[in-house]
């Protein structure tokens, strides 16, 4: 078993693991405490100290260190204390950013929906003031997405009779609807 390489005797040889386990158990909880109060969260604290450990383990053939294990032992803790932190900076500026974002929608969708029941509460008044036969064209056509000659067969009637009634049904929605035609050309698809 070799020790730990360093200028400082006093250091341990981390190979042995009775020896390694005698070193978590001294210095777990005081890194704890140590984390735990840079942090303000006990969990987290565990976790880095657990963490600093099983690197130290991992590494043990290969590391070399010219302090004490405890300097060392302290030192690790407050760095990854740092780096946790700063990523939790970073997670709670992008929970910032899509909780920012998410208003943003819930805000336009409000928008959105409000319009959307406005036209289609003047659709619906547009649509009942078409003659019978010019209303059912135009909701075979858009709503049940026929083909003129499938409404022609379906109605009785001649292919050039339903293209007259859906024209019809066209331009007067047009001008029923002109205060709105930018946002239904916009929400068409939504509407039908």
């Amino acid at each position: 078993m070799r020790k730990i390489s360093g200028e400082n005797d006093d250091l341990p040889e981390l190979l042995d693991e009775a020896v390694f386990e005698a070193q978590f158990k001294t210095y777990f909880k005081p890194l704890h405490a140590y984390a735990q109060a840079l942090l303000k969260d006990s969990e987290a604290a565990n976790e880095i100290v657990q963490t600093v450990f099983l690197k130290l383990w991992e590494k043990r053939n290969t590391l070399e260190i010219s302090i004490s294990l405890k300097a060392y032992l302290y030192k690790c803790v407050y760095y990854d204390s740092l780096n946790y932190l700063k990523h939790e900076k970073v997670k709670m500026k992008h929970l910032e950013q899509n909780r920012y974002e998410m208003a943003s929608i819930k805000s336009a969708d409000a928008a959105y929906s409000v319009e959307d029941k406005e036209i289609q509460s003047k659709l619906n008044h547009a649509l009942l003031r078409l003659p019978e036969k010019c209303r059912t064209v135009f909701l075979l056509s858009r709503i049940e997405e026929l083909k003129y000659q499938e409404i022609a067969l379906r109605l009785g009637l001649s292919v050039k009779t339903v293209e007259a009634h859906m024209g019809k049904a066209l331009r007067t929605l047009r001008v029923e609807l002109a205060e709105f035609l930018p946002l239904i050309i916009i929400t068409w698809t939504f509407l039908f």
